[in-house]
C-alpha cells in the first residue's frame, strides 16, 4: 500500500533542453502538461499588461527552480 499519496510524478523544475531564455516556461509547460507556446505565449501577454511584475516573477523563478538536468 502506497503511503506517500502527495508524490509528484513530475516536479516542477527548468527544462534545459528545450529552453529559450532560462526554461522556466517549458518547465512550467512539461509539469502542468501545457504546450510550451501556450505558456510562452501567455507570459508576452501578461508582460504586457504587467511588464515589471512578469519580469521579476520570471527572473525569480529562474533563481529558484532546480534545473531539469
Amino acid at each position: 500500500m502506497n503511503t506517500n499519496k502527495y508524490h509528484v510524478e513530475r516536479p516542477l523544475s527548468k527544462d534545459s533542453v528545450n529552453k529559450k531564455i532560462c526554461g522556466v516556461c517549458a518547465g512550467l509547460a512539461r509539469h502542468f502538461e501545457l504546450p510550451r507556446f501556450g505558456v510562452r505565449a501567455a507570459v508576452v501577454i501578461v508582460g504586457f499588461m504587467m511588464p515589471l511584475a512578469t519580469i521579476v516573477a520570471y527572473f525569480v523563478a529562474a533563481l529558484l527552480m532546480p534545473s531539469r538536468y
